[in-house]
């Protein structure tokens, strides 16, 4: 296959950034028709669809391989600018990374306050849940991310940072009330507080309990915020699984008890990150790991 020329690559990016055609005309300053050629050249030269045609447009498997390559292009071009010392190395430099809800109330952003100000570094952090970070690192959307799959998305590396442990809590007059013997039956009826639809823990841990007869109630309270889930939880609207970061305080103010005192879980969590001789890059993931391991356990 012949050299991807850059220019069609950097247009393709900019069709998935802005949406349309139009709006990346606008970004790159040129006509929409010069948009669409540019496209068309690459899919012939790739001989694959790049795009879904829809508003907004979205790329095909085939063209989130070459958006995640525009955005390793870029990242590689700004480092050499601020090597060379070359116009626009004052720029700040953009680190996007996707972070679940949990680890980014919790220890994350200790991570990036370790990183000196004078590094000029602009973070965009993409809020996700860790089962599904890794996609917005195979869309080419991040160049980072804390998950749960130990398994390298292409073109990137892996590390592993500990685990997340988590309580089952609920009020104390919740649980005397709702969640007495025998536990796997209570807890399968009583109210629950879960983030949002795609959230599964508590389902997961009832079903643990019940030898995977039954998931949590359906009686269940939506919280799409991890400060706010274990607020909910400690007000009395429900049990739930809340880290134990989280949990610690509001179990020594007496606002929450563990009902089922050996029944934590371990969630892992793990850095991936673009296979990029990025200083950035570098070290955002060594301030990560290093707080990683005294926030997390082994």
């Amino acid at each position: 296959m012949e050299d991807l020329p850059l220019d069609q690559v950097r247009t393709l990016l900019a069709v998935v950034d802005e949406g349309t055609f139009d709006a990346a005309a606008a970004a790159l300053h040129v006509t929409p028709s010069a948009v669409s050629q540019r496209v068309k050249s690459l899919e012939q030269r790739t001989g694959r669809v790049l795009l879904l045609r829809t508003r907004p447009v979205r790329p095909t498997e085939s063209g989130e391989v070459l958006v995640r390559l525009a955005r390793q292009v870029a990242r590689l071009e700004r480092d050499a600018y601020a090597e060379l010392g070359l116009s626009g190395a004052g720029e700040p430099t953009r680190v996007s990374i996707a972070v679940n809800a949990d680890s980014l109330a919790t220890w994350f952003l200790d991570a990036l306050v370790r990183l000196p100000a004078r590094s000029r570094l602009c973070f965009e952090l993409r809020r996700e849940d860790e089962s599904h970070t890794a996609a917005l690192l195979r869309e080419g959307t991040v160049m980072a991310a804390v998950t749960s799959s130990p398994d390298p998305v292409p073109g990137c590396s892996v590390r592993r940072l500990g685990t997340m442990r988590y309580l089952p809590v609920a009020h104390p007059e919740f649980a005397a009330e709702l969640l007495a013997e025998p536990l796997e039956e209570s807890v399968a009826a009583a109210p629950v507080v879960v983030f949002d639809r795609r959230d599964d823990f508590q389902d997961g841990f009832v079903r643990r309990l019940t030898g995977g007869r039954t998931g949590a109630s359906t009686l269940r309270h939506f919280v799409p915020t991890s400060e706010g889930f274990a607020e909910a939880v400690a007000a009395g609207l429900g049990w739930g699984m809340v880290p134990e970061a989280q949990a610690v305080p509001l179990l020594r103010a007496g606002r929450v008890t563990v009902f089922a005192p050996d029944r934590a879980v371990d969630a892992p969590l793990y850095w991936q990150q673009w296979k990029l001789d990025s200083p950035a890059l570098a070290a955002v993931a060594d301030a990560v790991t290093v707080t990683a391991a005294r926030a997390l356990h082994p």
